[in-house]
């Protein structure tokens, strides 16, 4: 079904919205979450959660391209649930994808205003506009979506060794850049 029938069943308050989003996008929103939250309940809860959030908030959004929006709301709410968990318990795969981008991205601790979040923000884009298709496509599936290395080499077809040298390689680079803005010292 096309993202605009979607959005129409939405704005209809059709029960049948949530069945199409599901069917359409049920499994990219998973992914999204798992790639997050480490435990299966929490993940069934995030997407439960993420199709509740995007029943509360269309209309009056209507976002374009929806998968987008749709997945950057599982996205959102796994840090939450990722976040109240970790006092807890540690996620080792997002742990390590938080922690590749230590080195790069400023402490939002360093970042204590909306005005300069949106500068960090558009510092990244800027850099992300320089950088090839498919290192674009793996910073921001490894760095948004937490994709694995093991992953990310799959959809490539490239080796797991490259994939790591390839965001390494934009990751320092990302960090040149920054440091280049006065984002870092």
């Amino acid at each position: 079904m096309e993202d605009s029938r979607i959005l129409s069943l939405f704005f209809e308050r059709s029960e049948q919205a949530v069945e199409e989003l599901n069917r359409k996008y049920g499994a990219a929103v998973k992914k999204t979450a798992a790639n997050i939250l480490s435990d299966r309940l929490d993940v069934e809860e995030c997407v439960d959660d993420t199709y509740l959030r995007v029943w509360n908030s269309i209309p009056p959004q209507k976002p374009n391209p929806l998968a987008s929006y749709v997945c950057k709301i599982a996205r959102n709410l796994a840090i939450d649930r990722y976040r109240a968990n970790s006092a807890e318990k540690r996620n080792g795969n997002f742990d390590l994808v938080l922690e590749e981008m230590e080195e790069c991205i400023p402490s939002t601790m360093n970042v204590e205003t909306e005005f300069e979040a949106k500068e960090l923000t558009a510092a990244i884009n800027r850099f992300l506009s320089t950088l090839k298709q498919e290192d674009r496509f793996l910073f921001v599936r490894r760095y948004w979506y937490g994709d694995s290395v093991a992953d990310l080499a799959a959809m490539t077809g490239s080796s797991i060794d490259r994939i790591s040298v390839r965001l390494f390689r934009i990751r320092k680079n990302l960090k040149e850049s920054l440091m280049k803005e006065g984002y870092l010292t």
